[in-house]
């Protein structure tokens, strides 16, 4: 299967309905969770504009680890008591952040981001198996559009691992 850069086109939501499309086909048939992580990290990276950084953080039963991404190179690892995705995988709940520097205990990992948006990874059982991490340099970058159309992003890579 080939992908190339395609121009997303319509209304924010259909959009995200032609990268949700783009996003289960690449998952189609794969449960390996580092491929499909790295080709959703990929995918958005490039489908989607004013982003710094795209990726996964996979959390290990202590913390949050580092997985694949596009972007600078990034913190390795995250307390759950520590910064945006910190939050997200403690609460299970999305972190919309218009501002990261007004965030209590935000890690500034790359000093150009302004905003993010972190999606809780939670498989059907319950357990917490990590985030979805995505950074701005703009501030206010992601609307409640961004976070529908990602959070269900995130759950068709959940359900590509079962």
């Amino acid at each position: 299967m080939s992908f190339s850069a395609t121009t997303l086109t319509g209304s924010k939501p259909a959009q995200y309905a032609q990268l949700l499309a783009q996003a289960r086909a690449l998952l189609h048939g794969e449960r390996d969770r580092i491929a499909n992580a790295a080709n959703l990290s990929a995918l958005v990276y490039q489908a989607l504009p004013d982003l710094n950084w795209v990726g996964f953080y996979f959390y290990d039963g202590t913390e949050l680890v580092v997985g694949p991404f596009q972007g600078l190179p990034a913190c390795v690892r995250i307390p759950l008591d520590k910064g945006v995705c910190g939050a997200a995988a403690r609460t299970r709940q999305t972190q919309r952040i218009e501002d990261v520097h007004a965030f209590p205990g935000h890690i500034a990992c790359d000093s150009a981001s302004n905003s993010e948006l972190v999606v809780p990874l939670v498989g059907a059982d319950g357990a917490l198996l990590g985030v979805f991490d995505l950074d701005s340099p703009l501030p206010a970058r992601f609307d409640v559009e961004d976070q529908q159309g990602l959070e269900a992003i995130a759950r068709a890579y959940v359900e590509s691992l079962q």
